[in-house]
C-alpha cells in the first residue's frame, strides 16, 4: 500500500472539470482533496491563472504507477506539451510518496521523488496544509513541516494563492 501527494492544476478549458476528473479517476482511492484555489501562472510564461488542488490518494500502487495515473489523466484532458510551464488542461505532478510508512526518495530524471520544487511552490503548500496541517515533505535539508516552508516563501506568493470555492 502507498500513500501519494497529487498536485492538479488547470488554465485551458473547462479547469474546474479537469480537477474533478483527477477525483473521478481516483475514485475510491481518494484520501483528501483540499478545495480549489486560484494561483497565477508559475515559471514566468505569460498566460491566464490557474485553478491548482492538492489530492492525497491511497492505493496498491508503486510510485510509477502514480506518474502513470497522473500523465492518464493528462491525456484524458487532451494535455499539449508545447511550452514548458506553459497553458495547459490539466497538469498532475506526483509531488510525494509514501510506502509502508517510509517517504520514496527517488533522483530517477522520470519521476524524481519527493517533487524537487514542491518546497518552493504556495500553490502545492497552501492546499496541502489544508488538508494536512501536519504535513512533511522531505527536503536536501532533511524532513520540513509544510507550514514552515510556507512561512519562508516570499509574502506576496502567498498572498497569490486565494481560494476559488466562492468563485
Amino acid at each position: 500500500m502507498s500513500r501519494a501527494v497529487l498536485s492538479a492544476g488547470s488554465n485551458v478549458g473547462d479547469s474546474r472539470g479537469h480537477l474533478a476528473s483527477v477525483i473521478a479517476a481516483l475514485g475510491d482511492r481518494l484520501v483528501a482533496a483540499s478545495r480549489v484555489y486560484t494561483t497565477p501562472p508559475w515559471g514566468g510564461v505569460e498566460q491566464d491563472d490557474f485553478v491548482n488542488q492538492v489530492l492525497v490518494a491511497e492505493g496498491d500502487l508503486t510510485p510509477g504507477d502514480w506518474l502513470e495515473f497522473c500523465r492518464a489523466c493528462e491525456r484524458a484532458a487532451e494535455r499539449e506539451r508545447t511550452v514548458r510551464w506553459g497553458p495547459r488542461t490539466l497538469d498532475v505532478d506526483v509531488v510525494s510518496v509514501e510506502e509502508g510508512g517510509t517517504v520514496v526518495v527517488s533522483d530517477d530524471p522520470e519521476l524524481t521523488l519527493p517533487h524537487p520544487r514542491a518546497a518552493v511552490r504556495a500553490f502545492v503548500l497552501v492546499p496541502w496544509l489544508e488538508i494536512e496541517p501536519d504535513a512533511v515533505l522531505a527536503t536536501p535539508t532533511g524532513p520540513r513541516r509544510i507550514a514552515e516552508l510556507l512561512d519562508e516563501l516570499d509574502p506576496a506568493e502567498r498572498a497569490g494563492i486565494a481560494s476559488a470555492e466562492a468563485s
